[in-house]
């Protein structure tokens, strides 16, 4: 099925959020993937348990595929509970039918079910993600997408030696199932993870988890093209390799201008193309990970997950271990280094790369992100603060998740799923970042409301987010479309100056971003891919 091009529907809802295809240059490539759902036992941290994955695997198999490809993906789901699957950042033009959102593009796919998924690579290349998108399944069912130059291309910087998907996660003791309904049941945070891995793996600081330490082994004087993805669930993470800058050329499955930095800063969702060059002298070096968070009533975990680059070649002490030289990572509420790096980003914007920012903005959408909370029901006491239930909000609406699949309600013209009337504006202005604010504030309306776009327009949208309850950074996704970051910035957006300050030249083209806490993007793009979704 095929939306009419009249308009575009963009939801509102917060998100916690080697195969190598031979074809002609002249045609497409298209190949098929079986997934299949299922739990399967996996030992961390000195403890067993069951995880649903995808083919027994965790992390889960990765797709490739060449610019201009489309792949089918079959999906069967053995496990106990609805499951969907989401390709993250794969724009899918035309067609939002297996974009795999729980209910906003799809119905789930059930227990015992099928689904064919189709993904239509168009202008991605690099790297992107699937994940699960039902509840938090995603914490263990994801895996990479790498998406190669088309034949008779080559990438923007010199060809690597070799390309290795770098996964960072989280990993719980407990059942995960269990950890998302204790938050339901009690209305608080949920219990943070036990540990962050690096490929499923935690690594040799944490107990019981030596053994299993991810090695990448190298050679001196060659160079590897790291394919960085945080699947962690909502953890912006610090990210660094002793002794090795690395060089940033692309984000998001779209390439930049060369940026070398001793860490990079990722968020949930985000994906980092760096290059490593291995020219230190033979050793084995740390690859580490750990949590950037400024919330102030937010609990995280701050451990840290390691994995291993050793080079080939005898080393002084063949048994030595780099457990006590670590690679010096920014303090975990250091937010002039986390967001530095994320403004020293710029797209490629060359001749073979060019970029189409909107300057001519016709749909100008400003909304406040808040961490809120609703009166516990039954005049029970819940775990949020004051004994509230906690809760989140965009412009005052906290998102009621429907029964029926928005984007099919919208197509079949069904009434009562979904209002079109999420606002353009706050329902109040207020200091966004005072942290002394009214308690009336607190509390959000309920809703499942959307805006609806003409199809081809020009939109703006100022994401700013509030100290309502501390908040948090908050990291948001767009469906079905890249945008650009034209500006952020820490405190409340002034509409009079902010704008001046503006990167319309070459600012980076991205699917996710983080909204700091007390802090604002401005986000641009065409609303040109009919039925995707703002998440």
């Amino acid at each position: 099925m095929i939306l009419p091009k009249k308009h575009l529907i963009l939801i509102q809802i917060l998100c916690f959020l080697v195969l190598y295809f031979h074809h002609q240059p002249c045609s497409l490539a298209i190949d098929e993937y079986e997934f299949v759902v299922k739990e399967a036992t996996y030992t961390r941290l000195c403890s067993t348990k069951k995880i649903l994955t995808v083919n027994g695997q965790f992390p889960g198999p990765t797709i490739e595929a060449q610019h201009g490809d489309t792949v089918y993906v079959n999906v069967y789901n053995q496990g106990k509970k609805n499951i969907t699957i989401h390709w993250h950042g794969v724009l899918q033009p035309r067609y939002p039918w297996a974009d795999g959102p729980e209910y906003i593009t799809q119905c789930p796919i059930k227990p015992g079910g099928r689904f064919r998924q189709k993904i239509i690579f168009s202008t991605e290349e690099g790297t992107l993600w699937w994940h699960a998108h039902s509840d938090w399944s995603r914490a263990t069912v994801y895996g990479a997408i790498i998406i190669h130059p088309k034949v008779g291309t080559r990438y923007p910087f010199p060809k690597p030696d070799a390309e290795v998907p770098i996964i960072l996660g989280e990993w719980w003791k407990e059942d995960i199932t269990k950890v998302l309904q204790q938050m339901h049941d009690t209305g608080g945070d949920p219990n943070i993870s036990d540990a962050f891995t690096i490929n499923g793996q935690p690594g040799d600081l944490y107990p019981c988890s030596k053994q299993g330490t991810f090695k990448l082994t190298v050679d001196r004087g060659k160079t590897y093209l790291l394919r960085l993805i945080n699947a962690a669930m909502n953890i912006i993470l610090f990210f660094a390799i002793k002794k090795h800058n690395l060089t940033v050329v692309g984000v998001d499955a779209g390439y930049t201008k060369p940026l070398s930095s001793e860490y990079v800063t990722i968020s949930p969702g985000q994906t980092i193309d760096a290059l490593l060059s291995a020219n230190q002298k033979p050793d084995r070096y740390y690859m580490v990970a750990r949590a950037y968070s400024t919330g102030s009533n937010h609990h995280f975990d701050n451990t840290t997950t390691t994995a291993i680059v050793q080079y080939k070649g005898k080393y002084s002490n063949p048994t030595s271990s780099s457990s006590s030289s670590l690679p010096s990572l920014p303090f975990y509420n250091d937010t002039n280094a986390a967001f530095s790096f994320l403004g020293g980003l710029k797209s490629l914007a060359d001749r073979k790369h060019p970029i189409d920012v909107p300057l001519h903005i016709r749909n100008r959408i400003f909304t406040t992100i808040s961490v809120n909370s609703f009166p516990c029901q039954d005049n029970n006491t819940c775990a949020g603060p004051n004994g509230t239930r906690f809760a989140a909000s965009m412009n005052n609406i906290s998102f009621v998740n429907p029964s029926t699949a928005l984007l099919q309600a919208y197509y079949q013209h069904t009434n009562g799923v979904y209002g079109d009337n999420f606002p353009d504006m706050p329902p109040f202005l207020f200091n966004f970042t005072d942290i002394f604010l009214p308690l009336n504030l607190e509390t959000p309306k309920r809703g499942t409301e959307v805006m609806v776009l003409d199809y081809n327009t020009t939109v703006e949208i100022v994401l700013q987010g509030t100290a309502l309850m501390g908040g948090i950074d908050h990291p948001i996704h767009l469906h079905g479309y890249n945008f650009y970051i034209v500006g952020f910035g820490l405190g409340n957006f002034d509409i009079y100056k902010d704008p001046l300050k503006y990167n319309l030249k070459d600012p980076p083209l991205r699917n996710t971003v983080s909204v700091p806490i007390n802090g604002w993007v401005t986000i641009r793009f065409k609303a040109d891919n009919p039925g995707k979704l703002l998440l």
